[in-house]
């Protein structure tokens, strides 16, 4: 019988009683046998249901995540409160029949029982497989890929996506993305809503399509992070696409709360110490739950989220934090003709994570350079009369003066392909990032792919009534839509091809995808072409 005193996913059991208990000639099948681990626990249920993940690769390894969790949402995930060891093993192929490294971690419950392994003695340009294993219980096989070296590189299979809101929609489109198999998934944030769960029939625009077990509040603490991290992470679309691929991992807004910058909330009369520990609180959390690797693990309410990977010569990117060190949005936020915008002083980056950038332009030159961050840089004005401008002033467009000296960087480091990725706005877009935005002369110094929301705000529409006019007053912009989806990139050295992939409904399951529209980039020369 299980001792009362432990939490109900575990069962502590003596070594030598259970492998006299199983005699000879009684055996189980490999990924159930209930063998106590070193750690002295065995699990009655599955140790693994928030799955596996990899991310941040580079030439000789990558980074493998998981947490133990028997009983995601429960308190503690049904874990005691005592380490417990577990094994990993890296193969080169599914099966496991060759394992090329391996060891041991020990997961711990001030981190939540979670784990992030960093493999390295890998061979460059490489497709590798891994699981964990522990109280006897094997972990799903989770598939990663080392970068390559210069003159590996061939065609490199991305994906953008971002926004998953729960209660708005199925997270079908993970599961078309995991199908995809591709190098590595690029994730602009906004992985939970920190929002109070509604119930179905809730009085707004867009039907709750399901509830978050138990109608949590909205998170605050830690425990209330967590607990929407695993919900969240028990989703199998969600799970097959960590699965497949390596995240590369940052956040935007609702891994902490709704449009905050640096140590301003959203919400008047919310003191900075008081931001500062609701920061600690969803930093630490999402570090728990993403693959990143332990140089990303915060101190207190500070977190190192902007880094740079290597595609050999042919890509180089530069993953961007544009939340922790900005200025508050102007004018009060929200759509305006906002002066403030233009001041010199406004900051999105921060100056640090600037010079971050302009010294990384300035070394060995790539063939392509992304960045990889969470709003939109284009400007974007809402307004049809040519001679007003009306933005957001939580995008770029808040802070004009920062997206000029971004831009005015780029130009004289001479980027010859500069591509920049978003999301945030629930739209996809694409469109030309002009030197000037003030002048429709001006050259192109690049291009920007928004990709819409995986679930947040329903099922949307493929051309909203607004579209001409938005089209009209953006003369850069080049296509929009406001379908659910993702965004299916494939790189070489001669031309950078975006897919649009979208699907007709995400309000119901199991829904197709499809190509919306795909966009062609040419080496060297900085338009869109609509193909």
């Amino acid at each position: 019988m299980p001792n009362d005193s432990e939490p109900a996913g575990l069962l502590t059991l003596d070594r030598r009683r259970v492998l006299a208990g199983l005699g000879a000639g009684f055996c189980l099948p490999a990924p159930f046998v209930r063998a106590a681990p070193v750690g002295g626990a065995a699990f009655r249920e599955d140790p693994f249901a928030l799955g596996v993940a990899s991310g941040d690769p580079d030439r000789s390894g990558f980074v493998i995540w998981t947490r133990l969790a028997p009983k995601p949402l429960e308190p503690g995930g049904g874990m005691p409160g005592k380490p417990v060891e577990l094994s990993w093993i890296v193969t080169s192929d599914p099966e496991a029949r060759i394992i090329l490294r391996q060891g041991q971690a020990v997961a711990r419950p001030e981190m939540a029982h979670a784990v992030h392994v960093e493999v390295d003695g890998l061979q460059p340009g490489r497709e590798y497989f891994y699981r964990f294993e522990s109280g006897g219980l094997r972990s799903p096989v989770g598939r990663a890929r080392t970068l390559p070296e210069p003159g590996q590189e061939g065609t490199i299979r991305f994906v953008s996506a971002g926004c998953q809101r729960y209660e708005d929609g199925f997270f079908t489109a993970w599961r078309h993305i995991a199908a995809r198999n591709p190098d590595f998934i690029v994730h602009y944030g906004d992985y939970i809503y920190e929002y109070k769960a509604l119930r179905r029939g809730a009085d707004r625009r867009v039907p709750v399509v399901r509830e978050m077990p138990d109608l949590p509040g909205k998170c605050l603490t830690l425990a209330d992070y967590r607990h929407r991290y695993a919900l969240y992470k028990l989703d199998a679309d969600l799970q097959a696409a960590h699965r497949a691929a390596p995240f590369l991992a940052s956040f935007d807004d609702h891994e902490v709360e709704n449009n905050w910058a640096g140590y301003t909330s959203e919400n008047e009369g919310v003191s900075r110490a008081a931001f500062a520990q609701r920061r600690s609180a969803a930093f630490k959390a999402w570090y728990e739950h993403m693959p990143v690797r332990p140089a990303q693990r915060p101190k207190g309410p500070d977190i190192l989220a902007n880094r740079r990977l290597r595609f050999g010569d042919l890509l180089q990117v530069d993953i961007l934090d544009t939340r922790q060190y900005r200025d508050p949005q102007p004018c009060g936020d929200g759509w305006k003709t906002c002066p403030e915008a233009k001041e010199a002083r406004r900051t999105m980056l921060g100056r640090q994570q600037e010079a971050w950038l302009e010294a990384g332009w300035r070394g060995p030159p790539a063939r392509w350079n992304l960045l990889a961050q969470q709003v939109p840089m284009m400007r974007f004005d809402r307004d049809p009369d040519p001679a007003l401008v009306e933005t957001h002033m939580d995008k770029w467009d808040g802070a004009e003066a920062a997206r000029q000296r971004l831009f005015d960087a780029a130009g004289a480091a001479r980027l010859g392909n500069l591509v920049v990725l978003s999301g945030d706005v629930h739209h996809n877009r694409a469109a030309e990032l002009r030197r000037d935005f003030d002048d429709p002369a001006s050259a192109n110094l690049g291009v920007e792919f928004v990709a819409t929301s995986i679930s947040s705000a329903g099922d949307g529409e493929d051309r909203p009534a607004t579209t001409p006019k938005l089209l009209a007053a953006n003369p850069h912009l080049k296509f929009f839509n406001s379908q659910r989806g993702y965004v299916l990139h494939e790189v070489d050295a001669h031309r950078w091809q975006a897919d649009y992939r979208v699907l007709d409904s995400v309000s119901r399951p199991d829904r197709p995808d499809m190509l919306r529209q795909r966009c062609v980039v040419e080496a060297g020369k900085p338009a869109l072409h609509m193909a």
